[in-house]
């Protein structure tokens, strides 16, 4: 029968079943769900059987907890209940897997947890009955799993030893008397079940050795249903910390299990710690694997050779909370930096003959050893980033990626290569022992494959000076790919600050960096100008008292706004030139008395004429302030010009991340997003419409909440530049707007909004 319920169990102690209501499918249905609540910890394993042909019947559900104990749950209808708690005293379970004895429908329990030994329970009279202690193992069991073969009852389980091990339960029939002979035979383990007076013998079938390290998964290949009886086919697929995936099958003549007739797929290099766990499709045809940074390992069979596996395009994204976002200045790409202390690159990948435009990650331009904060983008393929350390790092796009960029989005290479020199690295690595990403020219490669082979097995040959690849690519990078060979050269790094950096900005000609760091005290909290054409500092901004968190430059590029911690924003105007570049001052600001916001404001941006600009801040408020005007000279008249222009938005929760587009609505209004605490994006539009701020300036046009909304708080909001969508052309008159947005639910979302409808 098709698929229709889930089990899954959670750290937040609970294990829920999810019921699809409606056909077949689980996309976009209505789905139901059960919660079953009694665990104290942590959920770290569950398994269900249905214990009758009749789906709605009735379901078996076994749980293990960090609580020390198994609970055994049973469903009919749609009531759930708890009807047995197995303790193991001070000892966990780490995986638990259920099936029925050979030839019966009596329910078994296996158990695998960290005293080495495999627990076997089998239910009489309606309670599990602790039967039989399986040892072997020499270390913590990570997982366990049955698999019905004809007649006989398989259990395989691996551990940390780095062994799997298959087990055999079968019925032993009465009437074999027990031969006296000296014949070696395997060690038996038997016990009879009371109620029906049958006797099961279980037997060690196999140890397969063949990984390095802690094995964390194993799995069977699921059954499917041939001539109307079900068919287990003899494969087992195993996960470990080694970087491996195995493949296992007996030997076709001899029956033995045997690595030789296994596959092993997985990475070569990369800082990762290994895979997680694995699984099977339903046709055995591909396997699909996670590491533990959250990423996902697909292959797939050849049809022609069976022996060869092939990496495929998967989904991946950050695996923790996405900190800043920002659109290529084009509009054809985003570049995303997350708490995972990765930075990466997402655009939309255009197939040949094909309209539907998916976006993909093509690049993992940094991988750090800090949690990344903020970016900046310098112009088409260059940016800078800043991370919980007081160096900012400027980044450049090597030939490779900028190839593969344009095999894959469609953009023509003339497009992309106009401003760009003929000596451009070919991709970047991280030397064994240092922690900058290096560049690579052509030239470095030859040298190497051209050395003789020979030397590999010197020691300091094992650990190659260049890891990089250049590969050309049609599609989207695997995992081990991005890992690798999509690193981006650090060109620059930029010293100066104190403490970590929180916030950094460019301007729009591309010729000023401004950032920040975090602050306790004023000359910390000053903000720095940098000049991108000598990377050398240009002027220390001091004003606020706490952290800077956020910076904008005006469009214009004649304004700098600063908002702050301390509940206060600053303006600096361009006032001329010195030798060294441009020189800022302080022309209009609130303070103590003329605040409006009573909590930090976290964020704020420009409308695109750069008269006004938006601050949003924890007190739940949103005020648009103005006008910016330059032909004011005096910093006295700018400090009375510049006050609220709005009436305060209540935007219902704090407000994390604020954002104007670019273009208006076809009737000349700005449009605003707002991100909320609570993972709620809200559009509005607003205009000024007399003297006097109006409450009717503003106007609601869309509250994203449930899918389209983010699980947690909202990080940053970026719309991009132009009207129009990205893998699809742009059209100045375009109804389409894209935002892109970033939270910390691991997300980053980007929004089609259509501006005719707001």
């Amino acid at each position: 029968a098709s698929e229709t319920e889930l089990i899954s169990g959670g750290s937040d102690k609970q294990v829920i079943l999810w019921e699809l209501n409606g056909t077949g499918t689980w996309n976009n249905q209505l789905v139901g769900s059960i919660p079953l609540k009694g665990h104290d910890d942590a959920v770290c394993a569950v398994d269900a059987v249905y214990q009758s042909d009749e789906p709605d019947l009735n379901l078996l559900i076994a749980s293990a907890a960090s609580d020390s104990t198994v609970r055994i749950w049973s469903r009919h209808g749609s009531e759930a209940k708890c009807v047995e708690i197995l303790q193991f005293g001070n000892g966990f379970v780490m995986d638990v897997c259920l099936s029925f004895l050979p030839g019966s429908n009596v329910p078994v329990l296996a158990c695998g947890g960290d005293d080495c030994k495999i627990h076997l329970f089998v239910q009489q009279n309606g309670q599990f009955q602790k039967t039989l202690l399986l040892p072997g193992h020499e270390d913590w069991i990570r997982g366990v799993e049955w698999a019905v073969c004809g007649e006989n009852l398989f259990l395989a389980s691996c551990a940390q030893d780095c062994l799997i091990r298959i087990w055999k339960v079968c019925t032993k029939s009465k009437q074999m008397p027990d031969t006296e002979d000296d014949s070696i035979r395997l060690k038996e383990n038997v016990f009879t079940l009371k109620d029906t007076d049958t006797t099961y013998a279980i037997t060690l079938e196999s140890v397969l050795a063949g990984h390095e390290n802690w094995v964390y998964a194993v799995h069977w290949q699921p059954s499917f249903s041939k001539d109307g009886s079900m068919q287990q086919p003899m494969r087992i697929l195993s996960a470990s910390m080694d970087k491996t995936v195995i493949i296992w099958e007996p030997d076709k003549e001899s029956g033995v299990w045997l690595e030789q007739a296994s596959v092993r797929v997985g990475e070569v290099g990369g800082n990762t710690l290994g895979f997680f766990d694995c699984q099977f499709s339903p046709d055995g045809s591909m396997i699909i694997a996670h590491a533990f940074h959250g990423a996902l390992h697909l292959w797939k069979q050849d049809e022609v050779n069976k022996k060869e596996w092939t990496p495929e395009v998967v989904i991946s994204g950050h695996f923790n909370s996405v900190e800043d976002v920002k659109w290529d200045p084009e509009g054809e790409f985003i570049i995303s930096v997350g708490a995972d202390q990765t930075t990466r690159l997402f655009a939309p990948w255009k197939r040949k003959q094909e309209t539907e435009v998916s976006w993909h990650e093509l690049a993992r331009p940094q991988v750090h050893g800090y949690d990344m904060r903020c970016l900046a983008t310098l112009g088409r393929f260059q940016f800078v980033s800043g991370a919980d350390e007081k160096v900012l790092r400027v980044f450049r796009a090597p030939r490779n990626f900028i190839e593969n960029f344009s095999n894959i989005t469609g953009v023509p290479m003339e497009k992309l290569c106009s401003h760009q020199s003929s000596d451009l690295p070919e991709g970047a690595t991280v030397p064994a022992l240092g922690l900058s990403n290096k560049a690579v020219f052509e030239g470095d490669m030859a040298v190497q494959t051209a050395e003789d082979e020979e030397t590999f097995n010197t020691i300091s040959n094992q650990y190659p000076e260049i890891y990089f690849q250049p590969l050309i690519l049609t599609e989207p990078p695997t995992e081990d790919h991005l890992l690798q060979n999509t690193l981006w050269p650090e060109i620059q790094k930029l010293y100066g600050h104190g403490y970590e950096i929180f916030c950094v900005a460019c301007n729009n000609s591309n010729t000023i960096i401004a950032s920040a760091c975090k602050a306790s005290k004023k000359e910390h909290a000053a903000i720095i100008l940098w000049s991108t054409a000598s990377w050398k500092k240009l002027q220390s901004l001091s004003f606020h008292n706490l952290t800077v968190t956020q910076l904008a430059f005006s469009p214009n590029d004649r304004f700098l706004l600063a908002v702050s911690r301390d509940r206060n924003w600053s303006l600096w105007r361009k006032q001329g030139s010195s030798e060294s570049g441009p020189v800022f001052s302080c022309c209009a600001y609130t303070d103590k008395n003329t605040a409006v916001h009573s909590r930090i404001i976290w964020s704020c941006d420009w409308t695109p004429d750069s008269k006004y600009f938006i601050t949003g801040s924890r007190d739940k408020k949103v005020i648009i302030w103005g006008q910016c005007d330059l032909s004011v000279s005096t910093e006295g008249k700018m400090l009375d010009s510049v006050k609220p222009c709005s009436t305060v938005l209540d935007a219902g929760d704090s407000v994390t991340a604020v954002s104007i587009s670019r273009v208006l609505t076809p009737d000349g209004r700005y449009i605003v997003a707002v991100g909320l605490e609570n993972g709620k994006i809200l559009l509005h539009t607003w205009n000024q419409s007399g003297q006097e701020p109006s409450l009717a300036d503003w106007t609601t046009c869309v509250e994203m909440h449930n899918s389209h909304s983010h699980a947690l708080a909202v990080r940053r909001l970026c719309w991009r530049h132009r009207a129009g969508r990205a893998g699809h052309g742009d059209h100045h008159g375009s109804e389409w707007l894209q935002l892109a947005s970033c939270g910390a639910d691991h997300c980053v979302k980007i929004f089609n909004v259509n501006r005719f409808a707001l």
